[in-house]
């Protein structure tokens, strides 16, 4: 049966929907309220609909593929390249249909427990962030009064009240009363990232994929819990490589005439998961007891920070191997393919 693509720029509160009527050959692009979105579709054949993966993309791909439409959830980049003129609403739309037409990897739609996980990683994240903007703040506010203090938590902890204490003969009790406070709410914020990432590490004990990957060296709970939620079925990904592409770990390529160079990486897709995954094998690299023959025949060869992202991607394909296989970790695993290619040699 073929399905009738449909193209849809969804918004807060006015969804437009672009599509071909398969009786009239009439072009439709109309603009529906929220409310009757859902009861636009409800009596309609089976849809091929196109949608942004964007916010609220997921909620409504569950709604409709509810109703037996098939959704696939376009990376934004792809949709607009296929919008050559001005940027509104009903190009949008139109963008959207004719993308939704074209091969490609969609995004994979989550589920609602994927969604909860990865919303804590995005608060953990922002609260991060602002203690990091917090100790940058009273640094750079007590150097205007020349007390200048190393980088770091650790050493503004150390300076700070012996800092105050001596500004505070000059200063006004105003100031210091308010830096005192600044300095005293990075406590709150510790207690908020641990709070969340001890909600994190409780969900990691009752999912078997994420303790499946936690075995990986380097892998954590906040890789484990961010790379389950973010890959939503791995079987989506044809290969490893597939899905180190998709996270912007694999390298650029520029070329023509049958001539390819390889640059540095690509650095599409999910920021945030690259960067757990790079951080992570740079702890490897730098704090493993026992590295593995193939880090030690690289780090000969390569500078460390190609060896870190190297080590990044070999993580991520293992991580796909691991869902996509439903099988555990070995620290020897060799894969059949590899060994038919040793024993050919």
């Amino acid at each position: 049966m073929k399905l009738t693509p449909v193209g849809i720029d969804i918004a807060k509160a006015v969804f437009q929907v672009h599509y071909v009527d398969s009786a009239t050959g009439e072009i439709v692009n109309k603009p529906i309220k929220r409310a009757k979105f859902l009861e636009h579709f409800a009596n309609r054949e089976p849809c091929l609909i196109g949608m942004e993966a964007c916010g609220g993309a997921h909620h409504w791909a569950r709604q409709l593929t509810k109703m037996g439409h098939k959704v696939r959830l376009i990376p934004a980049q792809f949709a607009k390249a296929f919008n050559i003129r001005n940027k509104n609403d009903s190009a949008d739309a139109r963008a959207i249909w004719l993308a939704v037409q074209q091969p490609g990897k969609p995004v994979a739609i989550k589920t609602e427990a994927q969604q909860a996980v990865l919303a804590l990683h995005r608060m953990r994240q922002q609260l991060v962030k602002f203690r990091t903007m917090q100790i940058n703040s009273l640094g750079g506010l007590l150097t205007e009064y020349g007390e200048v203090m190393a980088k770091g938590r650790a050493a503004l902890d150390k300076a700070i009240p012996a800092v105050l204490a001596k500004v505070a003969e000059r200063l006004p009790a105003v100031l210091i009363d308010t830096l005192r406070e600044q300095w005293n709410g990075l406590a709150k914020l510790d207690g908020q990232i641990a709070e969340i990432e001890r909600r994190l590490r409780q969900w990691m004990k009752e999912d078997k994929s994420v303790n499946a990957i936690a075995e990986i060296p380097g892998v954590g709970v906040l890789i484990a819990t961010a790379a389950v939620a973010t890959v939503g079925d791995a079987k989506t990904f044809k290969s490893g490589r597939e899905f180190a592409a998709c996270i912007g770990i694999v390298p650029k390529q520029s070329g023509s005439g049958g001539k390819v160079n390889l640059l540095s990486i690509s650095k599409r897709g999910d920021t945030y998961l690259r960067t757990l995954l790079i951080h992570g094998a740079r702890s490897v690299l730098y704090h493993a007891k026992d590295p593995s023959p193939w880090v030690e025949q690289i780090t000969k060869r390569r500078p460390a920070n190609v060896v870190i992202v190297a080590l990044a991607n070999k993580m991520a394909r293992m991580i796909w191997a691991i869902l996509a296989h439903d099988r555990s970790y070995k620290k020897d695993y060799v894969s059949v393919k590899s060994a038919a290619t040793v024993a050919t040699t």
